[in-house]
């Protein structure tokens, strides 16, 4: 038995509409280096269209080198997206603390006031595992996200807060095999088809 996509699409599984606080796994053999066995945290999603963070695509890049005024604060900088690569997105779970953030699912925030959290790194009230920095996002015009999932480009999924701040070398085998059997023979897919 070949396992390659038409494998994959004809796994039968119940598609899930998207909405704000799901999480998007890629399809296996999806030939996108930008989502190829990618998480993306959906953060909107609406008649405007859609938008998220990969959550499984770390950079070698750290806040301190990249914001100026924040030393000592050793906070990993992951790649959200092909869209907006020159602007930093967070998510948190600070929405007690931190003002103007938007509400993700209970216990994570998305946005907020900048100041406000450069005040709290610097009188280490936050720490690095406490929030996540994008560069970047992954934006769907409307209907775009919708027939990407019918094509089963996407898997739709609820996620808990504790998955979405983990940091993982197998993130996205992880993420789908905990969705299930058939979903975990998925996971264990090789990327190229052609090696199996």
């Amino acid at each position: 038995m070949k396992l390659d996509a038409d494998f994959f699409n004809n796994i039968n599984y119940e598609l899930q509409k998207p909405k704000a606080g799901n999480i998007l796994i890629s399809d296996p053999f999806l030939p996108d280096p930008n989502f190829s066995r990618t998480v993306v945290l959906l953060t909107e999603h609406n008649e405007e269209g859609s938008l998220g963070f990969v959550l499984n695509r770390e950079s070698d890049f750290k806040l301190s080198s990249i914001i100026d005024d924040i030393t000592d604060f050793d906070a990993n900088i992951y790649v959200g997206g092909p869209v907006g690569l020159n602007q930093l997105f967070y998510i948190h779970g600070m929405s007690d603390i931190l003002q103007n953030s938007k509400k993700i699912i209970d216990g994570v925030h998305w946005g907020g006031d900048f100041d406000q959290l450069k005040f709290y790194i610097e009188t280490k009230q936050v720490k690095p595992e406490d929030i996540r920095f994008f560069a970047g996002y992954s934006g769907w015009s409307p209907g775009q996200l919708e027939a990407e999932i019918k094509e089963k480009t996407w898997i739709v999924a609820p996620i808990e807060k504790e998955q979405i701040m983990k940091e993982s070398e197998d993130y996205w085998k992880e993420i789908l095999s905990g969705l299930g059997n058939k979903f975990k023979v998925m996971s264990n897919f090789p990327e190229d088809p052609n090696l199996n």
